[in-house]
């Protein structure tokens, strides 16, 4: 089948040629695609302003070679354009749909869940649902959890003894239990476990009640377990704004 027609969200944009661009998408059905919008970036383009990171929109391709072709886009919601004036939720945004990437390298490899996370993650930014930190330490933890590597919070991640526990590690795999803690383990605040088990789980009343030293704390976990197994850092992460 050359021609497909799919849902989709701009992760990425970059220029090609004079006037086209390469636009790195994340759709429901096939995964992360890259297509090549024609004459997009001239003043008169019709869909120009369609294909921004952060869009949501509808969209139609032509199979190719190296890249597709992009030949009809409608939109659905562009919440990259409702987030420009917030320097603080446009940096997470820019932090989501970097993740987002960096969790789908293979392209037309189905990633559904991946898909409805970024779509939810950017609708709770664009909304100011709850704390934009929250809603990125939300994200990037259930991406860890789509990835299959889910930190644990509660019981022991070597050897599942009910917790809580006081140290968290790294290289163990989150929660762990005094007879199981690698070296340099963290011990974290109790509440500080409960907030990331509270993430994961989308327990919103309490992750917003938390403090917010328990949440610097958490992100700086997150952070850390997220960048420890991808293995490298992403772009983004540095230039988020946390309040």
């Amino acid at each position: 089948m050359s021609l497909y027609r799919d849902e989709a969200i701009i992760l990425r944009t970059q220029k090609l040629g004079e006037a086209d661009r390469i636009i790195t998408l994340l759709t429901r059905e096939h995964g992360r695609v890259r297509g090549v919008a024609k004459g997009v970036r001239r003043t008169m383009s019709k869909f120009g302003a369609r294909l921004e990171p952060g869009s949501h929109v509808d969209i139609q391709l032509h199979k190719g070679r190296t890249f597709d072709t992009i030949t009809q886009v409608e939109a659905i919601n562009n919440y990259g354009e409702a987030l420009t004036e917030d320097y603080q939720r446009w940096t997470i945004a820019s932090a989501i749909l970097e993740t987002a990437e960096r969790f789908t390298s293979q392209e037309y490899e189905p990633a559904l869940q991946e898909f409805q996370l970024v779509v939810g993650g950017m609708k709770a930014l664009a909304e100011n649902r709850y704390d934009a930190s929250l809603i990125l330490d939300a994200f990037l933890l259930r991406s860890l959890a789509i990835g299959g590597y889910a930190p644990s919070t509660t019981n022991c991640s070597r050897c599942e003894k009910p917790g809580p526990h006081r140290y968290f590690s790294l290289v163990g795999g989150g929660s762990v239990c005094m007879e199981c803690r690698p070296s340099a383990s963290a011990t974290p605040a109790p509440e500080t476990l409960q907030l990331l088990g509270a993430l994961l789980s989308s327990d919103w009343d309490i992750a917003q009640a938390s403090e917010p030293r328990h949440r610097r704390e958490a992100s700086g976990l997150v952070i850390a377990y997220l960048q420890w197994h991808l293995e490298r850092g992403l772009r983004s992460l540095p230039i988020v704004e946390r309040v």
